[in-house]
């Protein structure tokens, strides 16, 4: 059985930072990706938390993630720039692309980034963070490694590509979306057959096209797009927009994380920025957001339904409870975690067996 221990998030981010650090990363980059991975956890994307160091880690070492990336930006058009991310960790280009692209919305309004020679940039709602923390609204696209078949095919060739999208409110909650274009996030699926559980059905193909539920098979085989047809279409936007318009890899060309070690990903990105008061003044702006949620407050709730939320407001209410009763990591994540300090001598932090109570 599965047992599961809580930690603070301060003690998990600096184990990160020593882990990144031990394989060459700048102390800042390695903080960077470190607390990007943590707030993942904190907000209950434990799909995209630091159960990835692992692998990220041996990226690194085998040389096909550069840890020392020279990421440099180049205006090609009065609102638009282009980064090349050097091989480097996905983060490290990411957040400079959406300060650049709110940059370039401050001075125009509108402002779009495209990154290639990029690598996977981690849960993209810290980027929609970000801009939202700057006062912008903003779009972020990214390609990724084959995971879904195009709409027709049995094959993988398009990414589970996720899309993120922030809008700042006013004095209640922004609006946060970030979504892959499968069923259910690949990352989900490789945690549960790191566990050993079972997945609902409908999610996933093995590697000879038979409906799974067994996570390995499944993590192995072909995730499911949402929506059918609908979730196919708009990763091939991901894949168009994000690889073949900023010159990365695309059409089936992005290299796994997992099971490809044979050069770089090149995964492209693409991030916009957009002043909230175009239109408007900011305060109208504002107000408006104010009724937005207010409204749908007071709608009348579906069977079961207790509150109706603005996107991204689960995450947020999560994120404070965690950073409260401590952050859940299971057993077979922390003797991972633990074996990598082992390695570099870090030593992955106690943790307590049972939640902090919020009353305390």
């Amino acid at each position: 059985m599965t047992q599961t221990r809580y930690f603070d998030a301060d003690p998990l981010i600096d184990y990160s930072t020593a882990m990144f650090e031990s394989v060459g990363m700048p102390k800042d980059d390695a903080a960077t990706v470190a607390r990007d991975l943590v707030k993942a956890n904190l907000r209950g994307v434990d799909s995209h938390g630091v159960s990835r160091m692992p692998m990220y880690l041996t990226r690194l070492r085998a040389g096909l993630v550069n840890p020392k990336p020279d990421v440099k930006a180049t205006r090609v058009a009065g609102a638009v720039a282009h980064v090349d991310g050097d091989n480097g960790m996905g983060f490290i280009a990411s957040h400079r692309a959406t300060d650049l692209a709110c940059d370039l919305a401050e001075s125009n309004g509108i402002g779009l980034v495209g990154v290639h020679r990029s690598t996977h940039f981690g849960m993209g709602a810290s980027y929609a963070l970000q801009a939202i923390e700057r006062g912008y609204i903003t779009l972020i696209f990214t390609n990724s490694s084959p995971a879904i078949p195009m709409w027709g095919g049995r094959s993988t060739f398009l990414g589970a590509s996720p899309i993120a999208a922030g809008i700042p409110g006013g004095k209640h909650a922004p609006y946060v979306m970030d979504m892959a274009m499968t069923v259910i996030a690949r990352g989900k699926i490789r945690l549960a057959a790191m566990k050993g559980d079972p997945i609902p059905e409908g999610l996933a193909l093995d590697v000879d096209g038979h409906p799974t539920t067994d996570a390995a098979k499944a993590f192995e085989g072909v995730c499911l797009p949402f929506g059918g047809v609908k979730g196919s279409v708009l990763a091939t936007l991901m894949d168009l927009m994000a690889g073949a318009l900023t010159g990365a890899n695309f059409a089936g060309d992005v290299k796994s994380l997992y099971f490809d070690h044979s050069e770089p990903q090149n995964v492209g990105h693409l991030f916009f920025a957009m002043k909230p008061d175009l239109f408007m003044s900011l305060t109208d702006f504002e107000t408006r957001m104010d009724t937005f949620y207010e409204r749908i407050k007071e709608l009348p709730r579906a069977a079961g339904v207790d509150e109706i939320m603005m996107p991204g407001e689960p995450e947020q209410r999560r994120e404070h409870h965690r950073m409260l009763a401590g952050i859940p990591i299971t057993d077979n994540v922390i003797e991972e975690l633990t074996t990598e300090g082992r390695k570099v001598g870090v030593e992955f932090p106690e943790g307590l067996s049972q939640p902090r109570s919020e009353a305390a």
